[in-house]
């Protein structure tokens, strides 16, 4: 199972501090480092404010060497599908090929308020985001010394060079997820190279992984071709005393952390691990890590908990 090191710096973090937590993800060889898109903090002040996704995976595409770089997930609202392949293409130019994108309709309305960006109705967002998904892709396929066009509802691209190319080939990876029923199974069976669920229980999950192998054999995809991911808030200790002290970190007390949290010792948390590839057949799991001047939480899950789930 591939452990990966998911961050929410629209809580209140640096560049710097990312990139402690980055160098600190390849030092520790997990198999890569995720920021969330966001610009609004949710429920704490949030200082010093949000720094840009595609800003940051830049920088730390030049200041480490080895680990996947992406968004979990990037809002379609956010950015012009265009500028946006033009963006993820150069970060995966300076990385040497190793940036992935996380795309999603977008949720938080505050934050689109508080930064002028439209926010459409949920059927809206979701035709957005499909039509986003077939230009990326279609620019970053179109052959050298062609061209690419487009016409949809929301987007109109006319006679692009499709400039730059990223190195993946055929593009970089796509990661669609979400807990919708219909569309979102159907957008990852059309275009995802993974599909993720967040926050969800074990049951919750596994019923969604087989909506979109529906959806896959529906479009004549086959599904073992899609991985399969979860992300969850995680808490590790040595002990309970060591849980207990990192949930306090997060303003929490450990019996007022999601029961589908990733929580407790580390013997606790493999057995969790465990259970979610028995009952879910995924493949790769993002530690969503809230404290990030905690570097020791992520010696520790490296140290103790990865070498047992080989």
């Amino acid at each position: 199972m591939d452990l990966r090191i998911f961050t929410e710096p629209q809580q209140g973090a640096t560049y710097d501090d990312l990139l402690r937590v980055a160098q600190a993800t390849e030092e520790c060889d997990f198999d890569a480092f995720f920021r969330s898109d966001h610009f609004l903090a949710m429920g704490v002040p949030g200082e010093p404010g949000p720094t840009d996704s595609y800003v940051t995976l830049a920088g730390l595409a030049r200041e480490t060497s080895r680990i996947r770089l992406g968004t979990l997930v990037t809002s379609a609202t956010f950015r012009l599908p265009g500028p946006l392949a033009v963006a993820v293409a150069q970060v995966d130019q300076m990385s040497g090929g190793r940036v992935e994108l996380g795309l999603g309709t977008g949720w938080f309305e505050a934050e689109h308020q508080a930064y002028g960006i439209p926010f459409p109705a949920v059927s809206e967002r979701f035709d957005r985001l499909a039509e986003q998904l077939e230009i990326l892709t279609g620019l970053w396929t179109t052959p050298p010394g062609e061209r690419y066009s487009f016409t949809g509802t929301h987007y109109t691209v006319v006679d692009s060079p499709a400039l730059p190319k990223p190195v993946q080939q055929p593009h970089p990876p796509v990661i669609v997820g979400g807990k919708g029923k219909r569309r979102t199974p159907e957008l990852a069976a059309r275009f995802a190279t993974e599909f993720n669920v967040p926050f969800a229980t074990v049951d919750e999950v596994a019923a969604q992984f087989a909506r979109v192998d529906r959806a896959c054999a529906e479009a004549g995809r086959d599904p073992a071709t899609l991985a399969r991911s979860v992300a969850q808030m995680t808490c590790v200790g040595r002990d309970d005393a060591e849980v207990a002290r990192r949930a306090e970190a997060l303003g929490k007390k450990v019996d007022e952390l999601n029961p589908f949290d990733l929580t407790g010792t580390v013997a606790q948390v493999v057995d969790q691990l465990g259970t979610w590839r028995e009952r879910t057949g995924l493949s790769r799991f993002y530690l969503q890590i809230l404290d990030l001047a905690d570097l020791d939480h992520l010696e520790l899950i490296a140290a103790e908990v990865a070498p047992q789930l080989t």
